[in-house]
C-alpha cells in the first residue's frame, strides 16, 4: 500500500505539472473535469465486478463529485480544488461505509493520493493567486 501512495503522490504531482506545463490549467473547465474522471473509476469498478447494488452507490457518490465540479464553474476554482482534496480522503475513508465495489486492494491508497497532492497543491495555488488557478 506504502507504494502505490508513493507513486499516487508522484502521480499527482505529475498530473498539476503536465497541466501547467502545457497550459491545460488555463482552460476553467480542466481541472473540474479532473474532478468528474477521478470520480467515475469507482462506478468502472463496480461495473466491472457486475454489482447492481454497487454500481448505484457508485453512481451516487460520483454524482456528489460530479455536482461540486459543475458548481466550481460558477464558484470559483477552489471548489474544484477542494473537492478533489476531498475525493482523496474519500478513498481513505471508503472501509468506512462498507464499500467493496471491486476495486483492486491498492486502489484507495493509489488514488487518495494522487487526489489529496494534486488537491493541496491547487488549493495552494488558488490562494496564491486570490481564486485563480492560473
Amino acid at each position: 500500500m506504502a507504494l502505490a501512495a508513493a507513486i499516487g503522490a508522484l502521480l499527482g504531482l505529475g498530473v498539476y505539472l503536465f497541466g501547467r506545463w502545457v497550459a491545460f490549467d488555463r482552460d476553467r473547465s480542466f481541472y473540474p473535469t479532473v474532478l468528474i474522471v477521478i470520480a467515475s473509476y469507482y462506478v468502472l469498478f463496480a461495473v466491472l465486478a457486475g454489482s447492481a447494488q454497487g454500481i448505484a452507490i457508485e453512481l451516487a457518490f460520483a454524482a456528489v463529485f460530479a455536482t461540486v465540479a459543475l458548481a466550481s464553474l460558477s464558484w470559483g476554482a477552489w471548489l474544484a480544488a477542494l473537492g478533489i482534496f476531498t475525493h482523496g480522503l474519500f478513498d481513505a475513508l471508503r472501509g468506512q461505509f462498507g464499500l467493496d465495489d471491486g476495486a483492486p486492494m491498492w486502489w484507495p491508497a493509489f488514488c487518495g493520493a494522487v487526489d489529496v497532492v494534486l488537491g493541496l497543491l491547487l488549493l495552494a495555488r488558488v490562494r496564491r493567486n486570490n481564486g485563480s488557478p492560473s
